[in-house]
């Protein structure tokens, strides 16, 4: 008899899965976010106030994804429309330290992280009489420690919370597998709140299929991924050299290893946004022998929440689509029509890097690289797909 092959545990991501996910940018008071918000989606909420708390409501806008794969199609088709893929940002009130007690707007604050699933960290670097800090001097690790601070009290608190509410459950006693699973699912927020009171941030934990289940239930702050933007002058950015680089990287070592650091400019970014046109604003950056990092900040964001995407083609459409890495071509089909996803017969697939290095689908054909696939099938990042679906029943 051969050997049982080992059941390969599948990783499940922290978070919610989703096409359409939001990122929300975050940050103390005065740091430069709602400007970077104005200038990220290229719309005006009035000029930010000098004075914590200028945004109120968590602002929503959709950010288009740059990517050179959908305008090569968009080219090579020329649709009549033309559907790209967006991120959803949202710009969050400035956090003050006490917040995760109520302080400044606190609860409020923290109820739109929470309605986000990734964060864009904006940390000031840079020296501005004009603009308060409000905590009196430019300290970027000092707000980097009270920011990480103020969510994990908040977490804490929430899984203090969760704790209870489960104690309600494992009480009752026996052996029942309810009761089983319920003390399992409580072992899994004491081991949790032991990590967030031992000053580390949720994501960074090695969790096991089954503790990222109960984790995703609690919705926890520093749970979600961040992507971390140092806030600099212009001039800095330009010579991409500022004080307090070399402290920001020992601290990234030693709380955010792996997370995700990009340099900006937010006063240089939104100097772009007046000029007339992109063309302006380019010939500006190649005068000045640097280029907007607004792109890249959103691409990365996009690799953080592990998403990818996929393409439907044609001369009548060319959209692209978002799906979270590991998707299978039912859920994929799904993102396009939630009926598809309960009909799924099959998905015909090649993947754009094919079409672009044999230049027309006849050749992929001739070529024998158009693949048919089932349910199995994981879609791969640049995949272009024809779905199969039968007839939803009435």
């Amino acid at each position: 008899m051969p050997p049982k092959k080992a059941a390969v545990e599948e990783k499940i991501l922290l978070g919610r899965p989703g096409n359409n996910l939001k990122a929300g940018i975050v940050g103390l008071a005065n740091v430069g976010k709602s400007t970077l918000f104005q200038a990220i989606t290229k719309c005006s909420l009035g000029n930010p106030a000098n004075f914590p708390y200028a945004t109120i409501d968590p602002e929503e806008s959709r950010v288009i994804v740059p990517d050179e794969r959908y305008d090569w199609l968009c080219e090579k088709y020329n649709p009549k429309s033309r559907v790209p893929a967006h991120l959803t940002v949202y710009d969050i009130a400035g956090l003050t330290r006490g917040a995760s007690t109520g302080a400044g707007l606190g609860n409020a604050f923290l109820s739109h992280i929470r309605a986000v699933d990734a964060i864009f960290q904006v940390v000031r670097c840079f020296d501005d009489a004009e603009i308060i800090h409000v905590e009196g001097d430019v300290n970027p690790v000092r707000d980097l420690d009270i920011i990480g601070e103020e969510l994990r009290t908040k977490d804490i608190e929430f899984t203090e919370k969760a704790i209870e509410n489960q104690k309600k459950k494992t009480r009752v006693g026996g052996q029942s597998l309810e009761v089983k699973k319920a003390k399992e699912e409580e072992a899994t927020m004491e081991k949790v709140l032991a990590w967030l009171k031992d000053g580390k941030d949720v994501r960074k934990g090695n969790w096991s299929p089954k503790e990222v289940e109960v984790i995703n239930t609690l919705f926890l702050l520093s749970a979600k991924p961040v992507v971390y933007l140092v806030n600099l002058s212009e001039k800095d950015y330009t010579r991409k050299k500022n004080k307090h680089l070399s402290k920001i990287a020992e601290w990234m070592k030693e709380n955010a290893a792996g997370d995700p650091i990009l340099p900006i400019s937010v006063c240089f970014e939104e100097r772009l946004t007046h000029f007339g046109s992109d063309a302006e604003a380019a010939e500006e950056c190649k005068n000045l022998g640097i280029e907007s990092a607004l792109p890249k900040i959103v691409t990365t964001m996009r690799k953080a929440l592990h998403l990818r995407s996929f393409f439907t083609t044609g001369t009548d459409e060319v959209r692209q689509w978002t799906i979270r890495e590991g998707t299978k071509a039912p859920q994929a089909a799904g993102v396009i029509h939630t009926d598809f996803e309960k009909t799924f017969i099959q998905a015909v697939v090649y993947n754009y890097s094919v079409l672009k290095e044999l230049g027309d689908e006849s050749e992929v054909k001739a070529k024998g690289k158009i693949m048919t696939k089932g349910k199995d099938y994981v879609i791969d990042d640049g995949d272009i797909l024809l779905i199969k679906a039968g007839a939803a029943k009435g």
